[in-house]
C-alpha cells in the first residue's frame, strides 16, 4: 500500500509517499518512494523534491495556500518528470496519513478521519492555534483532490504521552482549571519519541516492556521523555510546546512571572511577549545571532563569540538537568539516546552534555561520537559505561505510514 504522509504547518508541507503493508511492517521492509517539503507558503514558496533516494529537485514559485501546495506535491508526483518506482499516478495513493500536533485529551491513539474526528480535531484548536488550523487545511485539502472515499489517518503528536501520571501530567495551580479548561501538560514529539523507543528494542531484541530510557529530541524544537516499561512517565513539554527546553526560538522554562514583568517594562501585551518567547527567544534571543546550532557553534571555534558560547552552554545545562530529573524519577535508565536535527548531528551538543555526567557512571566514547552524523545510528558510549549512549534518527513519517496501514487493516 501506498501510503500518502503529510505534515502541514501554518507555511509549510512536508510529505513523504510510503510504500509499507503489514506483511512489510512484519519484516520491517517499509519503502520510502519520494519526499519533499514547501517551504514560505502565501508568498514565494521555496520546494525541494526527491524520487527514489535521488537528488532533490529544487524550485521557487508563488504559492497560495495549503490546496495549492497539496496540488503542486501531487502534480509532481504524478509527473514523467518524478518517475518514482510503482507509481504512475495519482490512483497509485491509496492512503493519506497526517500529522496532528494536538489531540488533547480525546485523542490517546491515532484513528481514521470521519466528520467526527475533524470536528474533534477543530476542538483542540485553543491548545494549538498555531498548528491544529493547518493540520486540518491539509486534511480537507487531501479530502477536495481524493474525496471522502480515501483513508486518512490522523496521528497525533500528544497521543504517546497519555500514558503520564497525574503526578506528572497536572500543574499545581487551582485544579478547578483542569476540571473546566483542560490544563495539564500534554507533552509532544510524542510520535519521534515512540519511534526511538521502537528503534530501541528493535535494535536490542527486547520486549516492549523492558525499555528503560531517556530519549532526547534535540532540533529547533526540543524535548526531552522518560520512557518507562515502553511507556512515557514524564516529558519536558507541557500544554504548549514552549515549556522545557532552550529551542532555536522558544525560551523553554522560565519564571511564569516574568511575563506580567516585561509587559509592564516594556508596553508589551501578554500576546506580544508570547510571541516573544515563542519565536525570538531560545538560541535566538540568547545569542542575538541565529537559532542555528551549527552556525553557533561555527562563531564560537571561529570567533570566540562570547554569546554563542552561552547559547550552546546553557541549551546543553537545561538537557543535563532534565536528564538528572528523569534518571531520578524512572529510578535510573538503561540508556540516553539522541535524536532530532542536533542530537543527530551535532556531536559537540552531545558531548557537551555528556560530559559532566560522568559521575552517573556515563562515558562517551569520542571517536564513535565524531562517526555518528547524517543519519549514522549506533552506540556512543563505551562498553564500560553504566548507562549506554545512542544515536537514533528520528522518522515519525515511518510511524505515521503504518498507523495508517494499521488502522485500514482493523
Amino acid at each position: 500500500m501506498n501510503v500518502l504522509v503529510l505534515n502541514c504547518g501554518s507555511s509549510s508541507l512536508k510529505f513523504q509517499l510510503i510504500s509499507t503493508s503489514l506483511e512489510q511492517i512484519e519484516q520491517n521492509a517499509d519503502r520510502t518512494l519520494a519526499k519533499g517539503n514547501i517551504e514560505r507558503i502565501g508568498g514565494a514558496a521555496t520546494i525541494s523534491f526527491s524520487a527514489n533516494d535521488g537528488r532533490p529537485v529544487r524550485s521557487a514559485r508563488p504559492m497560495r495556500d495549503i490546496r495549492a501546495a497539496l496540488d503542486a506535491v501531487l502534480q509532481w508526483i504524478a509527473s514523467a518528470e518524478a518517475q518514482i518506482e510503482g507509481v504512475a499516478g495519482l490512483t497509485d495513493i491509496e492512503a493519506i496519513g497526517h500529522r496532528v500536533v494536538h489531540g488533547g485529551e480525546q485523542f490517546s491513539q491515532s484513528v481514521l478521519i470521519d466528520d467526527a474526528v475533524l470536528q474533534g480535531i477543530e476542538e483542540c484548536i485553543e491548545l494549538a492555534p498555531l498548528h491544529n488550523p493547518a493540520n486540518i487545511q491539509g486534511i480537507q485539502a487531501a479530502r477536495a483532490v481524493f474525496g471522502r472515499s480515501m483513508p486518512q489517518a490522523a496521528v497525533f503528536d500528544t497521543a504517546f504521552h497519555h500514558t503520564l501520571p497525574e503526578r506528572a501530567y497536572l500543574y499545581a495551580i487551582p485544579y478547578q482549571f483542569y476540571r473546566r479548561h483542560k490544563v495539564r501538560r500534554y507533552g509532544f514529539h510524542g510520535t519521534s519519541h515512540r519511534y526511538i523507543a521502537y528503534r530501541y528494542r528493535t535494535i536490542n531484541k527486547i520486549a516492549r516492556d523492558q525499555v528503560n530510557i531517556i530519549t532526547l529530541h534535540l532540533g529547533n524544537g526540543c524535548s526531552i521523555a522518560a520512557i518507562k516499561g515502553g511507556n512515557s512517565i514524564d516529558t519536558s513539554m507541557g500544554m504548549t510546546p514552549l515549556e522545557g527546553l532552550v529551542m532555536g526560538t522558544r525560551s523553554g522554562d522560565i519564571d511564569p512571572a516574568i511575563v506580567e514583568f516585561i509587559c509592564e517594562k516594556e508596553g508589551m501585551t501578554v500576546h506580544e511577549v508570547d510571541n516573544l518567547l515563542n519565536k525570538t527567544s531560545g538560541l535566538l534571543g540568547i545569542s542575538g545571532l541565529t537559532n542555528d546550532m551549527r552556525e553557533l557553534i561555527a562563531e564560537s571555534e571561529e570567533s570566540a563569540d562570547r554569546r554563542a558560547r552561552l547559547a550552546i552552554e546553557i541549551f546543553c545545562y537545561r538537557v543535563q538537568k532534565y536528564i538528572g530529573s528523569y534518571l531520578a524519577a524512572m529510578n535510573g535508565a538503561g540508556a540516553i539516546i539522541f535524536s532530532g536535527g542536533i542530537g543527530e548531528n551535532s556531536p559537540t551538543v552531545r558531548l557537551a552534555i555528556c560530559d559532566p555526567l560522568s559521575w552517573l557512571g556515563v562515558e562517551l566514547d569520542p571517536s564513535l561520537n565524531d562517526e555518528f552524523v547524517h543519519g549514522r545510528e549506533g552506540t556512543i558510549s563505551t562498553e564500560n559505561s553504566k548507562i549506554k549512549l545512542g544515536v537514533i534518527p528520528t522518522n515519525e513519517e515511518l510511524l505515521i505510514a503504518r498507523d495508517t496501514v494499521r488502522l485500514i487493516g482493523q
